[in-house]
């Protein structure tokens, strides 16, 4: 009977542990230098969710924002993306579905006074990139570009993944309407 209760006991704290996994908030600062965010997110919403980022180290011009974002967030991280010597933000997003497809949302520090957007391209506009493409992105930042990973599937119905992995390259450029994420390299390669 003891045994019984030990067990039970571990599977209710492995159940809680995991779902606590899930819904993880995201209360974490992060700078380059004096200077970063102060990102706040409840995390709890697979569809929906509200995140908030406060400037750190930014002058009194730059206002605390926040936004909706469809999914959860992964993961942030500070980089200088467009080589101005400010920090900029990336958060990796999951989205809802059953692809664990991930989007990526940056923002650029506009000399510590204030912030703008750095648009991310979809995968499934370019051709070439989409070709294979069935979710399970993971990135990284790199020397100040974003880097894009993800297993390479068949194009039946029924997509099976190949044992192939794309891997894109991003940089940050100017463009008439602001900064965007735009594809530098790309490679396939079989993981060993």
């Amino acid at each position: 009977m003891k045994g019984m209760i030990i067990i039970l006991v571990l599977v209710i704290f492995s159940y809680v542990s995991s779902a606590q996994h899930i819904f993880r908030r995201i209360d974490t600062t992060m700078k380059l230098g004096k200077a970063g965010y102060k990102i706040s997110c409840k995390n709890a919403n697979e569809e929906k969710n509200y995140v908030t980022l406060n400037p750190v180290g930014f002058k009194n011009t730059a206002r605390d924002f926040g936004f909706d974002i469809k999914g959860r967030i992964i993961q942030t991280e500070v980089d200088d993306l467009n080589a101005d010597g400010f920090p900029d933000l990336v958060i990796y997003v999951q989205q809802p579905g059953p692809k664990n497809a991930a989007a990526v949302i940056g923002i650029s520090s506009m000399e510590n006074e204030s912030y703008q957007p750095i648009g991310f391209p979809d995968i499934l506009d370019d051709p070439k990139l989409r070709t294979g493409y069935n979710g399970k992105d993971q990135f990284f930042l790199m020397e100040g570009t974003l880097m894009r990973r993800f297993p390479l599937f068949t194009s039946d119905s029924l997509p099976v993944q190949t044992g192939m992995y794309r891997q894109v390259q991003y940089r940050v450029m100017k463009e008439e309407r602001g900064l965007r994420f735009k594809v530098v390299r790309t490679y396939d390669y079989a993981k060993q």
